[in-house]
């Protein structure tokens, strides 16, 4: 059965819940927000055709979708005022396994991460555009209603995004490599610039290196603090890499050359170019291997659903034609 998402309501407005607001709006949704702090509110209500209420209560009443961009922290408590509310209810948080494991029973929750964000922060900062062709993580771990999920979906492409199918396990690993670390090395490679000679020669490598470092602290300890089993592992695997580096300068000059040549043809591979599209069946398992894939969805028309698979194979997988996906086709 489709379900329809006619009345939004986003719960939190700063940079990604102010984008979200915006790009809902765009795509024709009865919109609705509310945030705590009443400045935010003052100058949502100022930016748009769209009601903001000055509590969640009549904000979420009668929502056929409530999207929470909240802090981490403050997700449980929000997800437990959301008990027995009737319509789906979804979130932007960058780790999913303590999100699901915060639902309350009833809730029908949909676990959303959108790829997406600047290093800087608040409603000022949103874009109705930020989501354009950008992954939008939604996890299908049981016991996500899939008709709920495929209507989530359809909202997150009304919205621009390319809506990415996915398990939590799989998704905080996967965003500890290409989000979480990148993070800490930006913070890390940054700090090197102390001192009034290496600030003044900084140019292009260092900025492009260092741009999410200028992100707030306190949200990405939050952040890295949640995910911390996968960061770990991501840490260690890139703290041995530098090792070989380090090793590699005092071998022969192949060595290191070869050790640039892996990030170089990993980075020259990136960002995947779509394949043609395909038909993908509206079942989970077909699904998940469209994600797994690298594969994202385009269209939901009813039990119609359309897909792409990335052009090549992303290095270092076996590449995306799965045997599933191939009888999908």
């Amino acid at each position: 059965m489709r379900v329809m998402l006619r009345t939004v309501t986003v719960i939190g407005l700063g940079l990604i819940g102010g984008s979200v607001l915006r790009a809902a709006a765009r795509a024709g949704h009865d919109c609705r927000g509310y945030d705590p702090d009443p400045a935010t509110r003052s100058a949502a209500r100022d930016a748009g055709d769209w009601r903001i209420d000055d509590s969640p209560g009549p904000a979420t009443d009668g929502a056929d979708l409530v999207v929470l961009a909240v802090p981490p922290a403050a997700l449980p408590t929000v997800l437990e005022s959301l008990a027995g509310h009737p319509g789906i209810v979804t979130d932007v948080a960058s780790v999913k396994q303590p999100a699901l494991a915060a639902v309350p029973t009833g809730v029908r929750f949909v676990a959303g991460h959108p790829m997406a964000g600047r290093e800087v922060s608040g409603f000022a900062a949103g874009d109705a555009a930020l989501f354009d062709d950008r992954p939008w993580v939604l996890c299908l771990d049981e016991p996500t209603a899939l008709a709920d999920w495929l209507a989530v979906a359809e909202f997150v492409l009304a919205l621009g995004a390319r809506a990415v199918p996915a398990v939590a396990a799989e998704h905080d690993d996967a965003v500890a490599r290409v989000s979480h670390l990148p993070h800490l090395a930006a913070a890390a490679l940054a700090a090197q610039a102390a001192g009034a000679l290496p600030a003044g020669l900084a140019a292009g490598s260092f900025a492009d290196g260092t741009r999410v470092a200028a992100s707030p602290p306190a949200l990405w300890a939050d952040i890295c603090a949640a995910n911390a089993p996968a960061v770990r592992a991501a840490l260690d695997r890139l703290i041995a890499d530098l090792g070989t580096a380090r090793a590699a300068l005092d071998a022969p000059a192949p060595a290191l050359e070869t050790w640039f040549g892996a990030g170089h043809a990993a980075r020259a591979g990136w960002p995947p170019t779509a394949g043609p599209a395909i038909p993908i069946p509206p079942e989970r398992d077909d699904l998940l291997a469209l994600g797994r894939a690298g594969g994202w969805l385009t269209e939901i028309a009813g039990t119609r659903l359309t897909a792409v698979l990335p052009s090549r194979p992303a290095a270092g997988t076996d590449g995306p034609r799965s045997r599933k996906l191939g009888r999908a086709r």
